[in-house]
């Protein structure tokens, strides 16, 4: 399918979105940023990764073979939630209220899960003003498929070598990641026939300037992994390049088994997010390695409301929101509607609405409701 340029799309959409009603000052203070709770989430995490990662290297280091592939598999666990979901909200710059720190954070993590934070802003600023509307909103390109083929699931549970990149904003398994890295270092551009590589391609021509720094951040990308690769193998320590560059590409299992419940079967150009956008109930160590983005509706409606206080905005807005899925839940309905949609490509799930669900969209009353945070690349800003 062919898509208009984007910078037409900026032009020609307007999408009136559907917001749940809230009070301004409630919602200007579920949108204040606290560095404590930023260093609690974002702090902790990368904590939760030395901590696996040193269990890994001393396991290593002492020869305990059973130890090390059980501390590598919860490292993996660990750091798979790096890619894409950590700095995914990093992005927005809404977890600390220093703003050196968000940038500091997305950096860091950003290095050691092989993502491309530059391309991303364009595509998730694209993705909040557009969401799911596949003429500016390709990120997650609809239908896609619950996947739980045999080797998918071994992968998951051991590492990612072999996915190739899809409908979604990713770079695909390690060899895979490697190769997109190579190909943005040097500007060129994957198969077209690929979405995400057609969404990239996108993006690149209309924000050249976003493009010139993904190249730029992709050669630091290959630098740093590549001399540790050398330094490791050329010392003996073969171990750091998986408690390191492999990490985040190791043990998937956790993080695409709730990332993928986000859209996955649900409605395209719709301007409800309760309609195109599924919230989910986890534990509370699950929701802290996934950042809260279980609450994906309020994020969506909100998204300049802080990670950690996305549970509050719930709470407020029960009454007008749909029953929350069990992780179970959302799976068992994902694939119902998959197998629908092999037959019937035009099927989605549509999302029941309680009794005292409001429906009337209405333009952002403030800058405050309509707010991404400090997503926007200058761009498109």
């Amino acid at each position: 399918m062919t898509y208009q340029p984007l910078a037409e799309v900026r032009k020609t959409l307007r999408v009136k979105w559907y917001r749940s009603k809230i009070d301004h000052t409630t919602l200007r203070n579920l949108s204040k940023r606290s560095d404590s709770q930023g260093w609690f989430q974002a702090g902790g995490h990368l904590a939760l990764w030395l901590l696996t990662g040193s269990l890994v290297y001393f396991f290593w280091s002492q020869t305990i073979w059973l130890g090390f592939f059980i501390a590598l598999f919860v490292h993996g666990t660990v750091a798979s939630f790096f890619k894409g979901t950590a700095n995914h909200e990093l992005g927005h710059g809404t977890v600390f209220r220093t703003k050196w720190l968000n940038k500091f954070f997305l950096s860091l993590l950003s290095l050691i899960s092989w993502w491309d934070h530059f391309d991303y802003a364009s595509s998730h600023t694209y993705h909040h003003r557009y969401t799911l509307y596949p003429e500016g909103d390709r990120e997650n390109l609809l239908p896609l498929e619950p996947k739980l083929g045999s080797l998918f699931v071994l992968q998951l549970f051991t590492i990612n070598l072999l996915t190739q990149p899809g409908r979604t904003f990713s770079k695909g398994g390690l060899i895979a990641a490697v190769i997109c890295t190579i190909r943005s270092a040097f500007g060129k551009e994957g198969p077209p026939e690929v979405p995400s590589q057609e969404w990239l391609a996108s993006l690149h021509t209309d924000q050249p300037e976003e493009h010139k720094k993904s190249m730029g951040w992709s050669r630091v990308l290959l630098l740093f992994h590549g001399t540790l690769f050398v330094v490791s193998l050329t010392t003996g320590y073969w171990v750091f390049p998986l408690i390191i560059t492999a990490s985040a590409f190791i043990a998937n299992w956790g993080s695409y088994v709730v990332s993928l419940t986000q859209h996955c079967g649900l409605k395209e150009n719709d301007p409800d997010f309760r309609k195109s956008t599924r919230s989910i109930k986890l534990n509370p160590l699950a929701e802290f390695l996934y950042w809260r983005m279980n609450w994906h509706i309020e994020h969506h409606m909100f998204a300049g409301v802080p990670c950690y206080n996305l549970k509050k905005l719930h709470h407020l807005l029960a009454e007008d929101m749909p029953e929350l899925r069990t992780l179970f839940g959302a799976w068992r309905e994902m694939r119902e509607t998959w197998r629908r949609q092999k037959t019937d490509p035009d099927y989605f799930f549509d999302t029941p609405l309680p009794p005292t669900a409001q429906h009337i969209p209405t333009e952002a009353s403030n800058l405050l409701e309509s707010s991404i945070g400090e997503l926007a690349p200058k761009g498109l800003k």
